[in-house]
């Protein structure tokens, strides 16, 4: 296959793919290349909102007559299910495909089976290309949803060295610095929610939107989910029309949990008593802690009553990545049970 090759279609995939994450749902965001014969990308396609259609389908739009003869590569194995739209599998036939590679196999019975549709059509395929980028990247909480049949969950904080979120006067802004905030205000335009407590919303009264770098709002907004029984003003930034809210007046994480079935990806921001209890209850899929290179010797502690009474009790994580983000270094870890 000539320039630029499969291993750059992914790529093209992989952002396709990320590109509309948190649109999608209950979708996955499936990204989609289409090569032409000749091996140059013809058309790039990732899925739209529910009822439009799949990744497959709008790379092969773009694509037109160039299709017939060439390689699809798909983040997912293209579905064999009719739905809101026709199955993937069946479009990529039609339209003349020779190859397919995909990353991931379709772990939903009622959509799977695309690869045994497009081998019985004469297609060659070929599976598991850039899996580990998949599986880590844009399909990641699709994925973890379709697996355990709860939505996938990040719990994100900035602390000092000492592990504090906030000064001994309550103060936290800003112990990370700008290059992380801007960073994660990009991660909050691709979720499908965001979650704190009643106690963060009456101290920081956050707005939880996602901005651009010129401090406008994103296109995409998650929702916003405030838990707890306090009740919060109604002046609090979190109930205007900027994005949607849920209020969820429990301490359940099981409730909070349960009425997020809809929402694959989220992101638990809440302060330390509401991270413990996520901990305690093994609702936390990943940790990602921006480290900032500063000492506050007192203050709120990152995290609270996470059910650990001994070191034997600790809640132990894996190493997924480090990174450094300006100042500050990014920790992204995932439970030992999921090693």
């Amino acid at each position: 296959m000539t320039a630029p090759g499969i291993a750059e279609a992914l790529q093209f995939a992989l952002d396709a793919s990320e590109s509309v994450r948190g649109t999608t749902s209950p979708n996955p965001p499936v990204g989609a290349v289409i090569l032409d014969a000749d091996g140059r990308i013809a058309g790039v396609g990732a899925t739209a909102p529910p009822g439009g259609p799949h990744a497959e389908v709008r790379a092969l739009a773009a694509a037109g007559d160039r299709a017939r003869g060439g390689t699809a590569v798909v983040t997912l194995e293209p579905c064999n299910h009719t739905g809101r739209t026709g199955p993937c599998a069946q479009a990529l036939i039609a339209a003349g495909i020779r190859t397919v590679y995909y990353s991931v196999p379709d772990p939903n019975p009622i959509a799977g089976g695309g690869a045994d549709t497009l081998r019985a059509a004469g297609i060659t395929v070929h599976p598991g290309l850039g899996a580990e980028a998949v599986l880590q990247g844009p399909l990641r909480a699709w994925l973890h949803r379709q697996r355990t049949g709860r939505p996938h969950v990040t719990w994100k904080f900035a602390a000092s060295l000492d592990g504090r979120s906030a000064a001994a006067d309550g103060t936290s802004k800003w112990i990370s610095g700008p290059e992380s905030r801007a960073r994660v205000h990009d991660q909050r335009s691709r979720l499908d929610a965001i979650v704190v407590g009643t106690g963060t919303v009456l101290a920081d009264d956050p707005w939880l939107t996602a901005r651009l770098p010129d401090g406008e709002l994103a296109p995409h907004q998650p929702l916003r989910v405030v838990v707890g029984t306090r009740e919060i003003p109604t002046s609090a930034r979190v109930l205007d029309d900027a994005a949607p809210t849920l209020v969820l007046r429990t301490h359940d994480v099981q409730e909070v949990i349960a009425a997020l079935g809809d929402h694959p990806d989220v992101l638990l921001e809440g302060g330390p008593r509401l991270a413990g209890a996520f901990l305690a209850a093994g609702c936390v899929d990943r940790i990602q802690a921006y480290i900032a290179p500063v000492l506050l010797g007192a203050g709120t502690a990152a995290v609270e009553d996470a059910g650990v009474s001994t070191i034997a009790e600790a809640l132990r994580f894996r190493r997924e990545r480090v990174e450094t983000v300006g100042s500050d270094v990014l920790l992204s870890l995932v439970p030992e049970r999921d090693a």
